[in-house]
């Protein structure tokens, strides 16, 4: 069956969504111990979500690159996802979009979409875009108070995963809810009724 151009595919559950974030020492340490982020993260700055793990692998360099030396697997409850997308715009106006309307529409969002061409277990581009998410202002405060349910540090099953001793997160297309799709420039063929 072949794969939408943009979809969502995540783990989740009926209540969760995991997305994966990379960071250096200091802020993983802290974020898994208090199971929250706190200082040194930083609230006013954006933060990116993705919940592709081999997208994540691809932007850490498999947790390598200076920074993203931890990359940690954060449960976010589905209620907070959901309100991230629905208050969101995407980087870039859509075909036949009215450039004034989008400018307004980016600038008073809390939510930035960015869809990237998706990565293989060898992180070569697919045919296929998977979906960045960026929270800035009241929705960093929401995902730090309010959705974040567990983080789990997991960079010491990277290299297993890496060398194909391990299997990636088993990613399933995300039931987006009707009316999201279009606020989020996902493909027609992405949607699917909602689990409410």
């Amino acid at each position: 069956m072949e794969v939408p151009y943009r979809q969502i595919r995540a783990v989740y559950t009926e209540e969760i969504v995991t997305v994966y974030q990379a960071y250096d020492p200091a802020v993983a340490d802290r974020a898994v111990t208090a199971q929250r982020f706190v200082p040194p993260f930083k609230r006013e700055r954006m933060t990116w979500v993705k919940p592709s793990f081999h997208w994540m692998m691809y932007r850490s360099g498999w947790a390598a690159k200076p920074g993203q030396t931890r990359v940690l697997a954060i449960q976010i409850s589905r209620d907070g996802f959901e309100w991230a997308l629905a208050h969101s715009c995407p980087s870039h106006p859509g075909p036949g979009e009215d450039q004034r309307a989008w400018a307004t529409r980016l600038r008073e969002s809390p939510v930035r979409i960015q869809w990237d061409p998706e990565r293989d277990a060898r992180l070569h581009p697919l045919p296929y875009r998977s979906i960045q998410i960026g929270l800035s202002g009241e929705a960093v405060d929401r995902y730090v108070d309010a959705w974040t349910v567990s983080i789990t540090d997991i960079t010491a099953t990277l290299g297993a995963i890496r060398a194909g001793r391990a299997a990636p997160p088993a990613e399933r297309p995300y039931p987006l809810p009707s009316g999201l799709a279009g606020v989020i420039g996902a493909s027609p063929a992405a949607v699917r009724a909602g689990r409410r």
